[in-house]
């Protein structure tokens, strides 16, 4: 991976709203390599790292949705600091509002914004995914509360948590496995 963007990353790990694992972020890259993703949609951008690692290990588009307007503005940096703008549409905004305004087909959408709100972006994420393509949900283990108990302020976002991958568990249309890395990936596959 590129040194600067290694750099950034161990940066946003420090702060309160880190970037994906670099387990999971492996993950992604191998998977994108491997069903040669070229569009890919992430919900919950932050400050573009991920986004960036996907764009400079191919040729994909990316499309990416965050809502904090300081983070925005950092990936609209990163991503000119990169050289790869051109190859992002990055939206600002409530991503239950901007996803229903999308169209076309993704083969990769990585999902990484609040968890509360997975259950309600999942409908939008299912239409715009293409058959054969990768919905992939990070933190859904979350500290391990997920399949254990959580702290007593944390066991309403772990209700949504499990209701979410109870859905995506039963919905016939994905196949889906939860792997442990970082605090949970859930990669369902459109069938």
């Amino acid at each position: 991976m590129n040194i600067e963007l290694s750099a950034l990353r161990e940066e946003a790990k420090k702060g309160r709203d880190p970037t994906c694992a670099d387990e999971t972020l492996s993950y992604i890259l191998a998977l994108a390599e491997r069903i040669q993703a070229k569009h890919f949609l992430e919900i919950g951008a932050a400050e573009g790292l991920t986004s960036i690692a996907l764009l400079l290990s191919g040729t994909a588009h990316v499309t990416a949705i965050e809502r904090d307007p300081v983070r925005v503005r950092r990936a609209r940096e990163n991503f000119s600091r990169f050289g790869v703008s051109e190859r992002v549409t990055l939206y600002e905004g409530d991503a239950g509002e901007i996803l229903p305004l999308l169209s076309g087909e993704y083969d990769l959408i990585f999902l990484d914004g609040p968890k509360v709100q997975y259950i309600r972006y999942l409908p939008d994420c299912k239409r715009l995914l293409k058959r054969g393509g990768y919905l992939l949900s990070d933190d859904v283990l979350l500290y391990g509360w997920v399949r254990g108990e959580p702290p007593k302020k944390r066991r309403m976002l772990v209700e949504h948590i499990r209701e979410y991958l109870d859905s995506l568990e039963k919905d016939p249309d994905f196949e889906t496995k939860i792997l442990e890395l970082g605090e949970g990936l859930a990669v369902s596959r459109k069938v």
